[in-house]
């Protein structure tokens, strides 16, 4: 795997776990930052409650993405997001704290909220130009919802997890083995 594909799909996986931390209800601000620090975002990190609140609006326009149900939603969507929200491309180091690599956002110091959206655009609109498939979904378990990335590897995920592929299947089993008639 290129170093570029792999940076991609951190960000990506970066852009599910936000989602699912966000999406559900306002979480506290600690646990932003702890899921922050666990991706590598460098220290200090700051964040407000105002903050999380902005984060929270970009993961639910990446939240639609993971959602999409084909290829041309999903790049319709990362389309209509990096219209509204991306500026110019622009080569950053953070200062140097960093190699070369891509924004979309207005600065190094752009706001939270502004930062997951365009990165994570970015990231996801990169893998599904090179894989022409949506860069990930929503898992289809009962009672789950979960974004996940797909890595493109075999045919499309369905499940965030193999934990939910599994109980899915169990329960499937059980339903298939009821119906059966006694003998």
């Amino acid at each position: 795997m290129s170093k570029r594909r792999y940076a991609e799909l951190v960000q990506a996986q970066r852009a599910a776990d936000l989602v699912n931390l966000l999406v559900p209800d306002l979480p506290p601000v600690e646990a932003v930052v702890e899921l922050l620090r666990e991706h590598g975002e460098p220290e200090p990190i700051e964040l407000t409650a105002e903050d999380v609140r902005q984060l929270r609006e970009a993961a639910l326009v990446l939240r639609e993405i993971f959602a999409a149900e084909d290829v041309d939603q999903a790049a319709e969507l990362l389309n209509a997001a990096l219209a509204g929200y991306a500026r110019p491309p622009r080569l950053t180091t953070h200062g140097g704290t960093f190699g070369w690599h891509l924004h979309v956002d207005s600065s190094d110091n752009a706001p939270w909220g502004e930062w997951l959206l365009t990165s994570s655009c970015l990231a996801l609109a990169v893998l599904l130009a090179e894989r022409q498939a949506p860069p990930g979904g929503v898992c289809a378990a009962a009672g789950c919802g979960r974004s996940f990335v797909d890595n493109g590897r075999g045919s499309p995920r369905r499940y965030c997890s193999s934990r939910c592929a599994t109980r899915e299947r169990v329960a499937a089993h059980r339903v298939r083995s009821s119906a059966r008639p006694a003998t």
